[in-house]
């Protein structure tokens, strides 16, 4: 059989997949599609490391213009490394090319004072594996996030949350013998339990692959779970994960409140992230720097000013995934506070194969209870508000489904729009509403939300949107264009659903 034939038959398999609900996304594209951010922040003189996320039938070579002469590309992996260039902003464009086409991209670098040009997007084992983490985990799901295709559409970063370190006796929620131990070495350096016999080969293992590293922390004596925290250690810490090499730190409140106090005033929630923000910025690596404390005293007013480049706006998500319109709501509220560089968080991703905390006790994954179109819908809202893309789930356990939603490059193209914008409401919220979000092409995002428990129509007009006259609509999960429109939209949405479009204006 020729070649020809052979592409010709991979073609129509993609394309009966994508008629009975599998998104050509959801599989490797034949031809070369360069994905993630159009724009990428970094600062001067730091290591470097970016791996081009590009679908595509292998092997794909890669190649750039205008490089930087500090930055060196891998023609066969698309991994990017070296030391960032002097301040400024350069132009590369990226090349990709296989034996059944290329394409190019114009990848624009930023060499100063912001990192998170755009929201992160990642991994982090918190809702699967709970307290049961361990080094083998971490680079299973590392190897997992290229396998999948996850890379490829975008994601970053392999978060370790807590339960890393030792703690220094048992509690409610940390009940392995294991992991307790010293939580400080004899120069004050926290120690990771048995499961992480050599952080600094996990974060280096994690790099060989193109992908970052992230990491957990409380500015508290005690994590969450009662594993050691930084409190009195924070120049020392922030020097030490420096040292292993991650480029993440989640920094969770938790038993800070003993510090604080029962009602803490603006400033006293502020300092301990106040502190550590500033001392990351002293390192001598880029480290995103995650505010995780609950939305307290407006946090999403000044966390940027705290040198934090994503801020949770709320309680854990948890299992009470029913809440996801209602947070989607919250966070358009604040969208003001939500652009490049500061993330309104939003909390993780949680589909496909997800565990559950109940009565203390962390139970193993299991399918998440969310419809199909639910589970779509969650991706569609946490795009439609540029929030970071943290997936929360059992990544040895990914389906074909669940890659669907979390690989859609049309949806993460939403998300990752070097705009920044989060999406406003049209209108007040009832049973249903819309969201529309405004993007760099001149282009409209938008969600036609329904949250209540039976199908309804929804409509938006182009009057609403800005735009006049006729006007082109791209259903952005069946990744085809539905036709040209002179007024308005609607469509037929179902029961706590999303249907997620892009609007184009017509010549």
């Amino acid at each position: 059989m020729s070649e020809r034939s052979l592409f010709s038959i991979s073609k129509q398999i993609l394309v009966m997949l994508a008629c009975v609900g599998f998104s050509m996304s959801a599989f490797a594209d034949i031809t070369p599609r360069i994905n993630g951010p159009k724009v990428y922040g970094c600062r001067p003189g730091n290591p470097f490391l970016y791996r081009i996320p590009c679908t595509g039938a292998r092997p794909v070579t890669f190649s750039a213009t205008a490089l930087p002469a500090s930055l060196s590309l891998d023609a066969a992996t698309g991994i990017i490394t070296g030391t960032a260039p002097g301040r400024g902003e350069y132009n590369v464009t990226l090349h990709a090319k296989n034996r059944h086409g290329e394409i190019e991209r114009v990848f624009k670098l930023v060499a100063g004072d912001k990192l998170a040009l755009t929201p992160p997007m990642g991994w982090n084992h918190w809702y699967a594996h709970f307290n049961r983490i361990t080094d083998a985990m971490m680079r299973e799901a590392a190897d997992m996030m290229v396998k999948s295709g996850m890379a490829d559409a975008g994601y970053q970063y392999v978060n370790v949350d807590d339960c890393w370190m030792n703690a220094p006796g048992l509690s409610k929620y940390q009940t392995d013998p294991t992991r307790v131990g010293p939580t400080r070495d004899v120069t004050g350096s926290i120690v990771p339990n048995v499961h992480f016999p050599d952080m600094k080969a996990l974060a280096d293992y994690i790099h060989a692959k193109g992908l970052k590293a992230g990491l957990y922390t409380s500015p508290g004596v005690q994590t969450c779970t009662g594993s050691a925290g930084s409190l009195g250690h924070e120049a020392q810490d922030a020097k030490q994960f420096t040292d292993w090499g991650f480029d993440f730190l989640k920094y969770d409140w938790c038993s800070y409140g003993r510090v604080a106090g029962k009602n803490p005033d603006l400033a006293a929630m502020q300092k301990p992230y106040r502190l550590m923000g500033d001392l990351l910025k002293q390192q001598k690596r880029d480290i995103v720097f995650n505010l995780c404390q609950y939305g307290m005293g407006e946090v999403w007013k000044w966390g940027a000013e705290a040198g934090g480049h994503s801020w949770r706006t709320g309680g854990d998500l948890g299992f009470e995934l029913h809440r996801i319109f209602d947070i989607a709501l919250k966070n358009c509220k604040l969208s003001e506070y939500n652009k490049p560089g500061a993330w309104n968080d939003p909390d993780y991703i949680q589909i496909g194969w997800i565990g559950a905390q109940r009565a203390g006790v962390f139970e193993p994954p299991h399918p998440c209870p969310l419809t199909p179109g639910q589970q779509q819908s969650f991706m569609s809202l946490w795009c439609l508000m540029a929030a970071p893309l943290f997936y929360s789930g059992d990544m040895t356990r990914l389906d074909a489904a669940t890659l669907r939603i979390l690989c859609n490059t049309e949806a993460i193209e939403v998300n990752q729009d070097p705009l920044g914008q989060c999406a406003r409401v049209v209108g007040q919220p009832g049973k249903t509403f819309v969201l529309v979000k405004d993007l760099e092409d001149g282009s409209r995002a938008v969600g036609l939300c329904n949250r209540d428990a039976k199908e309804h129509p929804v409509t938006v007009k182009w009057a609403d949107l800005g735009f006049a006259g006729k006007q082109r609509v791209r259903d952005l999960w069946l990744q085809k264009d539905v036709g040209e429109f002179p007024a308005e939209y609607s469509a037929s949405v179902s029961s706590n659903s999303v249907t997620l479009v892009r609007v184009f204006p017509t010549p």
